[in-house]
């Protein structure tokens, strides 16, 4: 059974927060199950270089911490969806502000790193 590597410090916002972050791919989902409901293998399309492994680990971390839902629709075969709960909205000005940020200062960055 998968455990989480790390645990949330619940001690100080700021490092709950980070830690959050702290994943490459969490932002992301949120980022684009803002737009609605999406299936599993549309979030596999749309983050292509994501392993489905991780994706599925870190979708599940999601929906552990509450940021989505997961609901399983009782038809065979089986088919699930993920949806943005409230506290994964509430996320959201976070990732906007993060994603501004990063076209702001994305040439600055790149050439930076030449």
């Amino acid at each position: 059974m998968y455990t989480r590597k790390k645990t949330l410090d619940l001690d100080c916002p700021l490092r709950l927060a980070m830690g959050f972050i702290g994943s490459k791919w969490k932002p992301c989902l949120l980022f684009e199950l803002r737009k609605g409901p999406l299936r599993p293998s549309q979030l596999h399309k749309l983050l292509k270089e994501t392993p489905s492994r991780v994706l599925n680990q870190t979708l599940k971390e999601l929906e552990e911490d509450g940021f989505v839902s997961k609901k399983i629709y009782p038809e065979l075969p089986p088919r699930s969806e993920y949806s943005i709960t409230d506290i994964g909205v509430s996320f959201l000005p976070v990732i906007d502000t993060m994603f501004e940020w990063g076209k702001q200062y994305r040439d600055s960055i790149i050439n930076t790193a030449k």
